[in-house]
């Protein structure tokens, strides 16, 4: 049960003054809740302001620099209202003071709510951008308009928030004061030295002086009301990664003891030997899976390092010793791909792989299930319909997740929930930094691979803006002619109104018309919409070289194996991440032949976007590019958080928190070493920071436990 005192702070926004459904839909969006039926009062507590407008400047009309807001003080002359039947013209409102004239400008405003506002006669201060048309001073729609003997009630520094369409800031601050109003007092949940060294204020206040800055260094990531909330907001996170860990480490591992026979056929049979790396990898795998406590290890390869070879020999062991494994990748592709890939590795040692996905149906599907439960399908391959009620293992010994960051932590545990206790090895082909790697999965050992598989190719990466695409079409028509194969990547799947991106439809008709006749008949499309049948038919025609130029859109962006596929273009690439731009382009440069990647760019580039790609034709070293991309977009767009239900954060800043995360793992550790149910009064007091950063999923595996 969540403590009644947290009570008033889990009303919905809705029940605050002014707020009706539209408003409520926009808080919503703006927090980053459900919808408005999720959205509460404390989420406005926590949505921090990303800067700040300082009302202090009080100049005269002349003396405002252009484009700057000021804070002017003036006398009302007259109102010019628009003509009658020509609501497009402006409504003006002529003001002067000592240093001259200026009109302040309305568009389909009320003329007797400006009269009301703006008496002929009254003097009045005024708050807004200072534009100059002509040699003439104008203030269109001033933010603030008030009378002299109310000049006390402006504010001087007005904290700025990130806004969506339906919301404007006058109401979303209404709806914060409102809801700091609700704040019950809350008891202290972090250490005292802690406290006492950093100067942290109780949280409380910390919330307020969050909202209620006084000057732009109040916003900084390093002043003590900011770090405290970044603190809290880690230790939350740090704790509910260890209250689950604590509930799956309760359950007894299974050791796994093999004399690596299974292991050393499937190795026989492949057709290239392990690079360092990957044989550390199955060492330290090995070594957790003969242990008796679970194995839960993160296994980082980049792009190609060849991650599901190490997977397979630690699987193998698993079968070896009596068990089954299970590898779960996020798409359908993705899934049928590793099943292709691992079919052939397990053929050599004798074992039975099949493929379970939500596309299997009817009998299809019973004799599917019947296996699983037999024991006689070994290693089974699939997407989340390996964790549906209706699965049911025979021994569960080694569950293998790939593409980690699609995966919530809670989706895991429904997974290792099917099995006795099964192993736990998560795979990602997206390198990311340390400080990521603790704050989204608290401190799972991680294995890394660095090396390329030898005969890897490297690939040469060029940025070309995309007024020169008729060169790219001839380069292409030229490497078709030579029989190479090619992607070209689209971000939408249809054009929209609001977007003057090319859609991948629109660009497969448009290559069609320009490659004629010659290559027409060979330029395939595949997208997210189209059935899984169709996609696999345009995949698999592709890879034998029926088609040899595939428009996509991402969905091609993990796990795709064409070796013989050597060119990428990528359109629009100033529009993707650098993480998701290294995925793609690592989809060539698989097999023997040399292979380029083409990152089209429409200019002119923003700062971000042109550093990303200059990352990009730097280095192919995932590792680097992953602590670049967190440099660039932060940790939440990093991890895919979005889409994923990880954590993002929104109080604290990896960059510059990072002593903070550090702190708070090892924090919540203790705290669990000494309290495990937290029972004791700071147990109860960190249950209410759980239910507060809205981790009350956590405090289930606490009741469960």
């Amino acid at each position: 049960m969540r403590p009644l005192e947290l009570d008033p702070l889990f009303v919905p926004v809705e029940s605050l003054p002014g707020i009706g459904p539209k408003s409520a839909e926009a808080l919503a969006r703006v927090t980053g809740r459900d919808g408005p039926e999720d959205t509460r009062a404390l989420d406005l507590l926590l949505l921090p302001p990303h800067s700040m407008i300082d009302r202090t400047m009080r100049a005269g009309i002349t003396e405002a620099p252009e484009g700057t807001i000021a804070t002017l003080k003036v006398r009302v002359d007259r109102h010019q209202p628009s003509p009658p039947g020509r609501r497009s013209v402006p409504y003006r409102v002529y003001v002067h003071d000592d240093t001259g004239e200026m009109a302040l400008t309305f568009f389909h405003s009320k003329q007797a709510w400006l009269e009301k506002i703006l008496p002929v006669g009254e003097t009045v201060l005024v708050s807004g951008k200072v534009e100059w048309f002509n040699g003439r001073p104008s203030m269109v729609h001033p933010d603030h308009i008030v009378a002299e003997a109310d000049a006390h009630t402006l504010p001087l520094i007005e904290p700025v928030y990130p806004l969506t369409a339906g919301l404007s800031p006058k109401l979303l601050r209404r709806s914060i004061e409102a809801a700091i109003e609700l704040m019950p007092v809350l008891p202290e949940w972090a250490d005292p030295h802690l406290v006492a060294q950093n100067g942290f204020p109780d949280v409380a206040d910390a919330i307020r002086q969050l909202h209620h800055p006084e000057s732009a260094m109040d916003l900084e990531p390093q002043t003590p009301a900011r770090r405290r909330l970044a603190y809290d907001e880690l230790l939350a996170g740090q704790l509910s990664l260890a209250l689950v860990r604590q509930t799956l480490r309760k359950l007894p591992g299974y050791p796994v003891n093999a004399e690596g026979r299974v292991r050393k056929a499937v190795l026989d049979a492949l057709p290239f030997s392990l690079t360092g790396s990957q044989t550390t990898a199955v060492d330290e795998i090995l070594a957790d899976m003969a242990g008796s406590d679970r194995m839960l290890r993160l296994l980082q390869g980049d792009v190609g390092s060849g991650k599901t070879a190490v997977a397979m020999l630690a699987m193998a062991d698993a079968v070896e010793a009596g068990g089954q494994a299970v590898l779960m990748a996020p798409t359908e592709i993705l899934a049928r791909q590793h099943f292709a890939t691992i079919e052939k590795m397990a053929a050599a040692a004798g074992i039975e792989v099949v493929v379970l996905t939500a596309r299997a149906k009817g009998r299809e599907r019973t004799e599917l299930l019947e296996r699983i439960a037999s024991g006689e399908a070994q290693i089974i391959v699939g997407t989340h319909a390996l964790f549906q009620d209706s699965v049911v293992y025979n021994n569960l010994t080694l569950a293998v997740v790939d593409e980690q960051h699609r995966f919530g932590v809670h989706q895991r545990l429904r997974l290792t929930a099917k099995g006795t206790a099964p192993h736990m090895l998560v795979m990602t082909a997206t390198p990311i930094p340390r400080t990521l790697v603790l704050a989204a999965f608290g401190d799972m050992d991680v294995s890394k691979l660095t090396e390329k598989p030898v005969g890897r190719q490297p690939i040469t990466t060029v940025t070309i803006p995309d007024e020169r695409l008729g060169d790219i079409i001839e380069r292409l028509r030229a490497a078709l002619r030579d029989g190479k194969k090619a992607y070209w990547i689209c971000p939408l799947v249809e054009d929209s109104d609001e977007s003057d991106l090319m859609s991948v439809e629109s660009r497969h008709a448009s290559l069609v018309e320009a490659f004629g006749r010659e290559f027409a008949d060979q330029i395939a499309l595949v997208h997210g919409r189209m059935s899984s049948d169709d996609k696999d038919h345009a995949m698999s025609a592709f890879k034998s070289g029926q088609t040899r130029l595939l428009v996509a859109t991402t969905v091609i962006e993990v796990g795709v194996d064409v070796p013989d596929a050597t060119i990428m273009v990528i359109e629009h690439a100033e529009r993707f991440g650098l993480a998701q731009l290294h995925q793609l382009r690592g989809r060539v440069g698989r097999g023997e032949g040399a292979s380029s990647c083409i990152l089209l760019y429409h200019g002119p580039l923003g700062e971000t976007a042109g550093a990303r790609l200059s990352v990009l034709r730097e280095t192919e070293d995932g590792f680097r590019i992953a602590e670049e991309d967190l440099k660039l977009r932060g940790e939440g767009e990093v991890l895919g958080t979005r889409q994923s239900g990880m954590p993002g954060f929104r109080l604290a800043n990896l960059s510059a928190h990072a002593d903070l995360l550090e702190i708070a793992r090892s924090d919540a550790r203790n705290v669990l070493e000494s309290d495990p149910g937290l029972a004791t009064p700071r147990g109860a007091a960190l249950r209410m920071l759980l239910y507060l950063m809205r981790r009350d999923e956590a405090i289930r595996f606490l009741r469960a436990g």
